[in-house]
């Protein structure tokens, strides 16, 4: 069974960029929010840190701006830099408009302010330690509040349609997409004037992450297969303190944590971050994450420790509190017990190429949030950029949007998708095998450090189950779990093929075979096959 549906504007992810979006697009326009699960289930929901702006008199846009070029190696664009830094206050105070109510200074109205690494001044705005939470469900409620907005749940994208897809001479445009509805597994046809991929990262390509389930990449595959640029795909963020736990999945120590004075140590509590930077815990997350991984690999340790006991357990359970509750549960009490942890993957740095409207390569498409490659993170995003880029550019898409609404129309019918000549698989174990090789293997040979033989390594691997798995999803009918493994492969070859092409070691891209910078930094562009 098959529907067809249409929207004047289709936003493919439910988090702060796509939520912000829907908020910021006017009424009379219908738009349609998908969410892969509940609409809750977005990586914004689950940060912890904050939203990083210029507020405070003692800070400026210059320092800022100065504080990510610097974290970034060199491979920020500036214009992005600064658009996104100087636009900050004004999504601050939206935010504060729609109801996020950000902690503010003891016997204050002023919000409290945090440090986290790379920043020269304390500019994060928080909500306790579950900022993307309290954001969340604003946005939320805000969102469900509108009669022209619909969030429809248990939806995953499949694939984008355009003109040229169809077959449609002139001008490439997007058209839509083909949606699988989780609920009834057929497979809708929703037609847009206007489609915005907001739906993260793919950091569950590896076998360790702080990202929740969704984050396969799926926005960065479909823009790809499309027929957008790609690039610095190579630097994938791995946050250096993810909880080591046998019992705990994926939970995030926040960075907030040693802005306030939290040491890393090593199994014996010496410190050693002094020894890797003069800034020690506040380096930014790269240098932080490899000396961890060179103190565990030297040491053969399986983790080091976090510890911020030294400070009163008042000011703690304050600042923490839920990390304090949440962390009890495994029998770690933070305010005398230093905390495990071992870096994770947690962030896509590159991804589809945009400009300052959030546009990419195709008309009509938008990609916003850690989809995108604005410019803005380099080889290495600073703490707390990322929530901030997502509501400056969400906003960007929603003006240009407008200024172009009138000079599309739907009048072009979309076929419905066509499952006539697949059957229902009979080996969903391949699926589950070829996603467990994929994460080990990019673990192991794409991960923090790398070398050229485990990138070609890596690269054999990843082509060979991008044609297995091609085959499987041109005779079976397809999954959910299909779809994720599809995009993940799709993206982890990218990345590997961005890495062999960066002959330098650059922010989060370390190699041994190339240990130098260049001197003259360039982005790594990826076309796809036309």
């Amino acid at each position: 069974m098959t529907s067809t549906s249409s929207y004047d504007v289709l936003i493919v992810g439910s988090g702060a960029a796509g939520l912000t979006l829907a908020l910021r697009l006017a009424p009379h326009l219908r738009v349609a929010v998908l969410s892969k699960s509940t609409v809750t289930e977005a990586s914004t929901y689950y940060a912890q840190g904050g939203v990083a702006a210029v507020i405070d008199d003692t800070d400026s846009y210059a320092s800022h701006v100065e504080d990510t070029l610097i974290a970034g190696a060199g491979l920020c664009h500036r214009d992005a830099v600064e658009f996104t830094v100087e636009h900050g206050p004004d999504a601050v105070q939206w935010l504060m408009q729609q109801g996020v109510r950000f902690t503010t200074e003891d016997s204050s109205d002023e919000p409290h302010l945090t440090r986290e690494g790379g920043h020269s001044h304390r500019r994060i705005l928080h909500v306790a330690d579950a900022t993307g939470l309290a954001i969340s469900q604003t946005l939320i409620q805000r969102v469900r509040q509108l009669e022209n907005v619909d969030i429809l749940e248990n939806r995953v994208a499949v694939d984008l349609i355009t003109r040229h897809k169809l077959g449609l001479a002139g001008e490439n445009r997007v058209l839509g997409a083909y949606v699988l509805n989780r609920d009834t597994s057929a497979v809708e046809t929703v037609q847009a004037r206007f489609v915005a991929l907001c739906c993260g990262g793919a950091s569950k390509a590896y076998l360790y992450t702080t990202n929740p389930d969704i984050a396969t990449g799926d926005g960065i595959a479909m823009a790809w297969r499309a027929g957008c640029r790609v690039n610095n795909l190579e630097f994938n963020q791995f946050h250096p303190t993810c909880l080591f736990h046998p019992k705990a999945k994926s939970f995030l120590i926040t960075e907030a944590m040693r802005g306030e004075g939290g040491i890393l140590r090593l199994p014996d509590g010496e410190r050693f971050m002094q020894r890797f930077d003069e800034r020690g815990e506040l380096a930014p997350r790269d240098i932080v994450a490899r000396a961890i991984d060179f103190e565990m690999k030297r040491l053969g340790a399986k983790h080091v420790y976090l510890d911020i006991s030294h400070r009163s357990a008042e000011f703690i359970r304050g600042h923490f509190p839920m990390l304090y509750e949440h962390l009890l549960n495994f029998d770690i009490d933070i305010t005398r017990d230093p905390i495990p942890v071992v870096p994770a993957a947690h962030y896509t740095c590159g991804g589809v190429v945009t400009n300052l409207h959030a546009e990419t390569d195709i008309p009509g498409l938008y990609a916003i949030g850690e989809t995108a490659s604005t410019g803005l993170h380099g080889a290495n995003r600073m703490a707390s950029n990322s929530l901030l880029e997502c509501f400056v550019f969400a906003k960007a898409a929603a003006e240009h949007i407008h200024e172009h609404e009138t000079n599309v129309d739907l009048s072009t019918g979309l076929p419905i998708w066509d499952s006539s000549q697949v059957r229902d698989p009979d080996e969903d174990v391949v699926i589950s095998h070829n996603w467990d090789e994929l994460r080990r293997f990019m673990w192991d040979y794409v991960g923090i450090v790398r070398t050229n033989k485990r990138l070609q390594r890596a690269l054999n691997r990843v082509q060979l189950l991008r044609r297995e798995i091609q085959e499987y999803y041109s005779n079976y009918r397809i999954s959910n779990n299909l779809i994720e493994l599809r995009n993940l492969v799709l993206v982890s070859e990218l990345i590997i093929r961005s890495a062999l092409n960066r002959h330098e070691s650059r922010g989060l891209h370390y190699s041994l075979d190339y240990p130098h910078s260049q001197a003259q930094p360039e982005d790594t562009i990826l076309i796809p096959p036309r």
